[in-house]
């Protein structure tokens, strides 16, 4: 069931026609100028079918006009659906597919795309990882290679960039990190050298994916080398369990530097200059390590419980860490000042995840658009926040509470529908698919 916030809902402010009709008016006057040009070059060499160029110019006209208008209101139409992408979800969302098979909480979950295929990855408290066909909406393969609860699972792009391989690494309580071909069902390597079970894990954002990080209660962030299986480096600044990682995101220009001092820095050959690891802790704070460095660069205190989960923003949030924790809130940081710039409470339980959503919104009050984030819960709810504004969530998905009992995690997929024919269709909807306490993975769209 979803629940609506009482907040009224914008209109398209008047404002937002006046360029356009300005640019009618401009074209109007550009095609008058260029009408009477040729009727008048048309009366001096066709002067005996003057009647007959007029019709033929307005004509010519007609269609002019009438193709800057089409484009004109075709881009007005693209920004007004941009403009309102979360109401339109709001207002039409539902459940639309669950997933059942898993007989615990289910940790963890990931979407990522194969060719033309869609899948969904799932590990779980039943100590097993479920891979999902989003297309034909089925599980498709299960293994249970762990010994112990599966805590994270995430899609290997770096295997399929190079060897087209499908494959999903996994982290678990057995203090192990391993790597299987799905599609051939095969095991293709374990990463072995935590003390404790392994919390989350996360791929590098450069080097398409071939480095790994990976936080465990052990305390201590390790950077593996999915290609070496090497690790690289232990950072050990924490002082309690290491619950979630990110890794900064991709930049447009590495600014490599150029120090002969460095060569022997392993870290340095792997094309990290300028990229970061984040990460959330038992201790109650979040800490920044620069990868090139191996250095910690910030130190971010304000949770007063466990922070569960951590994500780095991207585009224009580049400079913001979004996290959530077992004090029931949602917190967003500065990374330059290291500074709490917003706290979002309502949840009435633990928020396990949090994701910076597709969305925008209008914010009347900041006069512009808005980035939404989200945040999943033990109290069974999604709740969609304005980051320009701490009041009320925007929209709340409400869970079951009974057949869900607990939101543990969720990711936002950017599917591809079919059309006719079969053929594929880029960019047609964005859903929503959350783990529960219970088992049961559902869709939300």
């Amino acid at each position: 069931m979803a629940t609506h916030s009482n907040e009224k809902q914008t209109s398209t402010p008047l404002v937002n026609f006046i360029p356009i009709f300005q640019n009618f008016y401009r074209v109007y006057q550009e095609i008058q100028i260029i009408t009477q040009h040729w009727i008048r070059i048309l009366n001096i060499k066709l002067g005996w079918i003057h009647d007959f160029d007029k019709l033929v110019v307005n004509y010519v006209m007609f269609f002019y006009f009438y193709f800057h208008l089409i484009t004109n209101v075709y881009l007005f139409i693209t920004q007004v659906r941009k403009f309102f992408m979360l109401d339109v979800f709001r207002l039409s969302s539902k459940l639309l597919n669950t997933f059942a098979g898993h007989t615990g909480n289910v940790w963890s979950i990931d979407y990522s795309t194969f060719g033309d295929d869609q899948f969904i990855c799932s590990g779980s408290h039943d100590k097993t990882i479920r891979v999902w066909d989003v297309d034909n909406n089925k599980q498709i393969q299960s293994f249970d290679g762990h010994s112990n609860i599966v805590i994270c699972v995430k899609f290997s792009q770096y295997y399929y960039y190079n060897y087209r391989l499908n494959v999903i690494c996994f982290s678990s309580k057995d203090k192990t990190i391993r790597f299987w071909d799905f599609k051939n069902d095969q095991q293709l390597q374990v990463l072995d050298g935590h003390t404790g079970w392994i919390g989350g894990i996360e791929f590098s954002s450069f080097n398409n994916g071939r480095y790994l990080c990976s936080g465990s209660f052990d305390k201590t962030i390790r950077l593996w080398d999915v290609e070496t299986s090497k690790l690289l480096h232990i950072f050990g600044e924490h002082k309690h369990c290491v619950r979630s990682v990110d890794i900064s995101p991709l930049q447009s220009n590495n600014n490599k530097k150029n120090n002969n001092d460095d060569k022997n820095n392993i870290i340095n050959l792997i094309g990290g200059n300028g990229y970061t690891i984040c990460s959330g802790s038992y201790d109650r704070t979040i800490r920044i390590c620069d990868i090139e460095t191996t250095k910690q660069l910030l130190l971010i205190k304000g949770h007063e419980n466990f922070v569960m989960s951590v994500k780095y923003g991207s585009n224009e949030l580049v400079n913001t860490i979004l996290s959530g924790s077992h004090d029931k809130s949602v917190r967003l940081w500065d990374i330059r000042s290291g500074q709490q710039t917003q706290v979002f409470n309502g949840h009435t339980n633990t928020v396990w995840a949090v994701e910076y959503s597709p969305f925008i919104v209008n914010n009347i009050e900041a006069n512009c658009n808005s980035n939404i984030i989200c945040s999943g819960s033990a109290d069974s709810t999604i709740r969609f926040w304005d980051i320009r504004s701490n009041k009320k969530e925007l929209y709340m998905i409400d869970g079951d509470k009974t057949e869900d009992n607990g939101i543990s995690c969720f990711k936002f997929l950017l599917l591809k529908k079919k059309g006719r024919n079969n053929e594929k269709i880029n960019n047609c909807g964005i859903n929503l698919c959350y783990g529960s306490y219970n088992g049961p993975i559902r869709v939300w769209g």
